[in-house]
C-alpha cells in the first residue's frame, strides 16, 4: 500500500496557487499533484501557469524543493470548433512540469469527429510523453464507461486512455463487469472520492455536487472497494474531492487533503 501513488487533485484544494498546492501536498504526504492549466469553467479562479512564467518558475522551484511530481493535467476540451494544434503550447508547458497525464473532455455530440480530434491530440501529445486519458461525465457527450471505452479504441493510439472518475463511474451507473474487461495498458492513472445518495433525477444537481459536494473515501455510498479491486493493482490515485461545506465551514485546504489522504489509505486497505 505505501508503494501507490496519490496526488492531489487541484479540484480538491481549488483556492490554492500552484507553488502553495504543492507545499500542501508535500506536507500532507502526497508524492504527486494535479496542475489545472486550463479552467474546467469561466467562474472558477484560475491561476494561468501557460501565460504566466513567473508563477511557472515559482512552481517549479516548489517542486523542485519539496520533491513532488506532477502526475496529470487539466483540462482540455474536443468541442466542435477546436483545432488540435491549439493546445501545443499548453501540452508544452505540462511536459516542462513534468505532467504525463493528461485529462480531456468529450464535448462533441459527433463521435465520428470526436475520435478523430481526440487521435490527433494522442498524436500530437506522443512527442511530449502524455498520455491523453477520455474522462466520460454524464453531462457531456462522453456519458459512461461504454462510450469512453469505444472512443479510444476507434480512435487506435497507444497513448489512448481512458479515465475513471468514481463519482462519474457512480452517477453514470457504469459496471465493474465492463471496467474488468478494459485492458490495463488504456489507464494509467483514476480519480477516486465518494459520493452520497442516491443519483439524482436532475443533470444539473449532478453537476453541482461533482464540483462542490463529494465525500472522502468511504462516507459514501459507491462501491469504492469493488472498484478499486478491478482498476490496475498499482494504478496511480487522484483524490479529487471538492467539499465546499467544510471550506465554507473554514477547514483549511491542507486538512482537507490530509483528510482525503487518510481515508482514501482506510479504504485501500480493505482491498
Amino acid at each position: 500500500m505505501t508503494d501507490r501513488i496519490f496526488s492531489l487533485a487541484a479540484l480538491t484544494v481549488l483556492e490554492l496557487p500552484p507553488p502553495q498546492m504543492v507545499e500542501v501536498a508535500a506536507r500532507a504526504g502526497y508524492s504527486h499533484v494535479g496542475l489545472r492549466l486550463v479552467p474546467a469553467t469561466r467562474e472558477e479562479r484560475h491561476f494561468p501557469l501557460v501565460a504566466d512564467t513567473e508563477l511557472r518558475r515559482q512552481t517549479q522551484a516548489r517542486l523542485r524543493d519539496t520533491g513532488i511530481k506532477v502526475l496529470d493535467l487539466e483540462i482540455l476540451r474536443l468541442q466542435p470548433q477546436t483545432c488540435v494544434a491549439d493546445f501545443e503550447p499548453i501540452l508544452a508547458v505540462g511536459a516542462g512540469l513534468g505532467g504525463s497525464e493528461l485529462l480531456v473532455a468529450g464535448n462533441d455530440p459527433d463521435h465520428g469527429r470526436l475520435t478523430e480530434r481526440f487521435a490527433a491530440l494522442c498524436d500530437l501529445a506522443v512527442s511530449y510523453g502524455i498520455r491523453p486519458h477520455l474522462e466520460f461525465m454524464p453531462w457531456t457527450d462522453v456519458r459512461n464507461l461504454s462510450q469512453a471505452v469505444d472512443i479510444v479504441a476507434a480512435a487506435d493510439r497507444v497513448n489512448g486512455c481512458v479515465l475513471v472518475d468514481a463519482f462519474h463511474f457512480n452517477r453514470s451507473g457504469s459496471c465493474l463487469q465492463a471496467l474488468a474487461s478494459l485492458a490495463p495498458e488504456r489507464m494509467h492513472y483514476a480519480q477516486l472520492c465518494d459520493v452520497a445518495g442516491p443519483v439524482p433525477d436532475d443533470m444539473d444537481e449532478i453537476l453541482r455536487q461533482a464540483r462542490n459536494e463529494r465525500r472522502f473515501p468511504g462516507e459514501g455510498d459507491a462501491d469504492l472497494v469493488g472498484l478499486l479491486r478491478t482498476l490496475p493493482a498499482t494504478v496511480p490515485l487522484s483524490l479529487e474531492i471538492p467539499t465546499r461545506h467544510l471550506m465554507e465551514q473554514g477547514v483549511s485546504a491542507e486538512q482537507r487533503a490530509r483528510m482525503a489522504l487518510e481515508k482514501a489509505r482506510g479504504v485501500l486497505a480493505q482491498v
